[in-house]
Order: C-alpha cells, then structure tokens, then sequence
C-alpha cells in the first residue's frame, strides 16, 4: 500500500504567516523521507469545515503544488480534487503539463464536480447547477487528455470549444499524467471513472463494498479491466489518533481493495502526525 500525505491545514500551532512557506516545505520533505510517495492537496479557496473555520489560511492549489514540486524531489504532487468550474479546461490542462515538466514528470490531476458553493459565490467563481458540473466534467477530462496526447486538433463540445488543443511542451510522464477523478456518485462519477481516470478516490464506510460492485460495472461496460483502477482512499490523523489506530485504518482500506492511502492531518501540530505516518510506512509497503 503506498501512503500519500494530504496538506490541507495551514493554520497551524506556533507558525506565523511570514514562516509558513518555511513550514509547507519541511512538511512536504519531512513526508517523502518519512515513506510517503505521494503529496496531496485541495482545490479550495476557503478553508472547509472539517479542518477549521473558513477564514483560516487556504493556499491556491496548483501556485501550491508548483511550490511543493521545487522541495520536493521524488512523490507524485496533485490536487484531490481540483473543482471542475474553477479553471478553463485548456489552462487547467496546461497547469498540469507545466507542472509535470518542472517536477521531472511527477504530476497528476485529481479533479471532481466541484461543491463548495460559499467560496464560489464568495469570490465570484462559476458554479454552475449539478448536472452541468458533471458534463463539464467529462468534456474536461477529455480536453485534458487530447491535449497531453498527440492531436493537437480542435475539440467541439457543448460547455467548451478549443480550435487548437496544442500544449507544448508536452508533458513528461508517460503515457500522460496520473488521472484521478474523486467522488462517489454511482451514476455519474463511477463511470467517468471507468471511461476514463486511472485511479478513484472513495470513503471507506458501510457502502464502500457496494460502491466498488457499481465502479465494477461500469468497467465491465466499457470493456475495461477493473484491476486496472486504482482504488484510493483517505483518512485524517488527529492528535488523539494511536499508531495500532493508523494500521488498522490500513488494514481495513487494504482488504477492501484499495492500494492508496492518502493522510491528512486534522491537527495544529502536523510533524507530530507524520511521525506517524513514517512509523508505519514499512507496515503499508508490506500490505499488498
């Protein structure tokens, strides 16, 4: 199982504003020689709920990652997940490729519908109804994908016209950058998943069997191994949270399928959090 750290708290304890940069960068490389593989971010503008009040600090995500990528020197860097609305799909293809060429091939994009309403009205981001996220969803995916291919042709959709989908230059990773597509949805986000992404991300909870069944299908649909999606999974460490806590929260994720592990500390004292992570990470390298 490979262990990524999700870097979602920036207010933390003793660390002023002028020092945070500081901060971000020895978590970051405190995670990768600690045995994570991948680093993690959100898409936000606000901070969300589940890691504090919403004026507290939020970084914007890919100024973030270029960030990380200049620290760091061997995780996989991408958001989990970038809201669909919140850039044009060629720019947002763009940043990625950029991305992927300054961090030596070692970007993905994680990408969903999008829901946080009050940062969207709040600084005036598009946010469209429901089920116009979601076919901007799919006409996004496929934009981000002829354009780290080789056409460079125009691309006609309902929500996004490009006459020349050239980026340039391309893309280091090969055949392209890691694709996650986040959520849950059995209808709709299940079978873009199927059609398109190389990995999900899903909670584990009391539906978690039933969700993988449905993701099943939609693979068997469209001719797709279902092997061949990867099964991500996160989970938050808070200042209570025991080491034997973490490996079960391994164990169980492990035997449910899924072969990632994302962790995010729910805390103001995050190195506490990842000297639990590295003291488990032969543990997970040894789960298959």
């Amino acid at each position: 199982m490979d262990l990524g750290f999700h870097l979602a708290n920036f207010t933390q304890q003793d660390t002023p504003p002028a020092q945070l940069a500081q901060t971000i960068a020895r978590l970051a490389q405190t995670a990768e020689q600690g045995g994570a593989q991948r680093i993690s971010v959100m898409d936000h503008v606000w901070q969300v709920s589940m890691y504090g009040p919403v004026e507290n600090a939020m970084l914007e995500a890919y100024t973030l990652l270029g960030f990380l990528a200049g620290r760091t020197e061997s995780v996989l860097l991408h958001t989990l997940v970038t809201g669909v609305t919140y850039r044009s799909p060629g720019l947002l293809a763009k940043q990625v490729a950029t991305l992927d060429t300054l961090s030596n091939g070692r970007a993905g994009l994680g990408i969903g519908a999008a829901w946080n309403e009050d940062e969207a009205s709040g600084l005036g981001l598009h946010l469209p109804p429901l089920k116009e996220r979601f076919e901007r969803l799919e006409e996004t995916v496929q934009i981000c994908l002829q354009m780290w291919g080789e056409v460079d042709g125009p691309y006609d959709g309902q929500h996004y016209q490009l006459t020349r989908t050239l980026s340039a230059p391309a893309p280091l990773s090969r055949p392209r950058p890691y694709l996650l597509i986040g959520g849950g949805g059995e209808r709709k986000t299940l079978r873009l998943v199927a059609q398109y992404a190389d990995a999900c991300n899903l909670r584990v909870a009391d539906d978690t069997l039933h969700k993988l069944e449905v993701l099943q299908r939609h693979c068997d649909d469209v001719g797709r191994d279902f092997a061949t999606v990867q099964k991500t999974t996160t989970a938050s460490i808070t200042p209570t949270t025991t080491r034997d806590e973490l490996l079960g929260t391994m164990e169980k994720a492990n035997e449910l399928g899924f072969s990632v592990l994302y962790l995010a500390a729910a805390t103001p004292r995050p190195f506490e959090a990842l000297d639990l992570l590295a003291s488990v990470s032969d543990d997970a390298a040894a789960l298959s």
